[in-house]
């Protein structure tokens, strides 16, 4: 495949407020300023700049004002200072011409090592949340999409390749796990981002800008949690109240894990309906404090380390971006084999033995001490044929036949291939060519 340079494209991504202009003048007249920044070159900045100050004063006057910003009411006898101030807070996000001028977003690009292929001004995007400002030009909405779908690509490939046995419901929780909501709230604190109590023009455009609910406003409350490794399949019970599965009325039917993986998110999770959904805050508004969508923290930091994908990939390109998911989610520690949850493992085990054309596993005891005692320990192994499947430990025979049922279980599923190699490795010119990974029949249906 050939390798495209994104720098260019990327200068669609950079809000309209980014390019030169006179700030006081492009307030009132948003609609002039976006047709700026539609042009291809600063040659074509610069005609449209002069076909604009030719028309008349009272045409540029009489032009729509942008529906997301509620122009505010300034006396004629305020000083200069307080005018900018007003008009200032006027807006619902800080304007991105500030991010130059932010020790934080500075801080903040300079710990992520960052080039400066990546300006402020898009990081500074990646930090309004769509509940602070409506306008999809300047909230990170987009970019979030885009760092969602990559996180959800890279993450699933690396799982599926790596333990390729793995049942799907255990998939759901690694995903889950490696870039969910509570992980990726985790690493916006790695990061040092703060969240701002209320969003506006005036703050500081470091701050994460979000309208918070009442209850998440206090932020040692919130979620502090890293990759979950305890979450098991019988933890992860979604709410499908509200949901776009089909006959989510029916609670009393089964749904199996076959209507997780058509019907639900990448985690799992049923998804919200349209009703439900946060879409009417991207509605205009006269009035930016009429807006009264709010968010979680969860939410909001998700959406922020989303985007910061997406703008990586952007403005750096394919490898950059995957450099950054290694680094960042993938070098993180996850204990798969803490995730599995067995409600009858020897009946699993003898269905898994007679799929694979195994003999019937047997237990035998392998060595015990202390039966007559108030504490004894049985040690049994599970045997297919000569072949031990797997070993435990137990206070009692079925104890320890169970345990090591689940460690025949768990060495089964847990197969992973000495080299592993993902599918996006075999894109670009140089790469090596593909060759197909192991691709599992699925686990076992009782």
């Amino acid at each position: 495949m050939k390798a495209f340079r994104l720098l260019r494209w990327s200068g669609s991504v950079l809000s309209p407020r980014t390019r030169p202009c006179g700030f006081h003048f492009y307030y009132k007249h948003p609609q002039i300023l976006r047709s700026l920044s539609a042009a291809t070159s600063p040659l074509q900045q610069t005609v449209q700049y002069q076909n604009q100050n030719q028309e008349s004063e009272e045409n540029l006057w009489d032009a729509p004002e942008d529906p997301y910003v509620d122009e505010p009411v300034i006396p004629e006898d305020m000083p200069e200072s307080l005018q900018v101030e007003a008009r200032l807070r006027a807006l619902p996000s800080p304007p991105i011409s500030a991010a130059k001028e932010s020790a934080k977003l500075a801080a903040l690009h300079a710990r992520l090592s960052f080039t400066p292929r990546l300006p402020v001004e898009t990081l500074a995007r990646c930090l309004v949340d769509v509940t602070a400002d409506p306008n999809p030009n300047f909230n990170n909405t987009s970019l979030a999409i885009l760092g969602r779908e990559l996180y959800s690509y890279y993450t699933s490939e690396s799982i599926l390749c790596r333990y390729p046995r793995l049942p799907t419901a255990v998939v759901f929780a690694a995903m889950s796990a490696y870039v969910g909501p509570k992980t990726l709230t985790q690493i916006t604190k790695e990061w040092g981002v703060e969240l701002v109590a209320e969003p506006g023009g005036e703050v500081d455009p470091g701050y994460l800008q979000c309208k918070r609910e009442d209850s998440m406003f206090i932020s040692k409350h919130s979620p502090d949690s890293d990759l979950d490794s305890t979450t098991t399949v019988k933890n992860r019970q979604p709410n499908i109240v509200g949901a776009d599965r089909p006959n989510a009325d029916q609670k009393s039917w089964r749904r199996g894990v076959s209507i997780m993986t058509v019907n639900d998110d990448e985690f799992g999770d049923p998804l919200k309906s349209s009703s439900s959904s946060s879409s009417s805050s991207r509605a205009p508004k006269s009035n930016k404090h009429a807006t009264t969508t709010t968010t979680t923290v969860e939410d909001a930091c998700a959406r922020f380390v989303q985007a910061v994908m997406g703008a990586v990939y952007l403005h750096r390109g394919k490898h950059a971006a995957k450099m950054f998911f290694k680094e960042h989610i993938l070098s993180r520690h996850l204990n798969v084999a803490q995730m599995f949850e067995f409600k009858q493992p020897t009946r699993d085990l003898c269905k898994l033995c007679a799929r694979e054309g195994f003999e019937s596993p047997v237990a035998r005891i392998l060595s015990e001490t202390g039966r007559l005692t108030r504490h004894p320990v049985f040690i049994v192994g599970v045997f297919a044929g000569r072949e031990k499947l797997g070993e435990g430990a137990g206070a009692s025979l079925n104890e320890a036949r169970t345990r090591a049922a689940v460690g025949a279980l768990k060495g089964w599923y847990l197969y992973s291939p000495l080299d592993v190699r993902v599918p996006s490795d075999a894109e670009g010119v140089h790469a090596k060519p593909w060759k197909p990974v192991l691709v599992d029949i699925g686990e076992i249906i009782v």
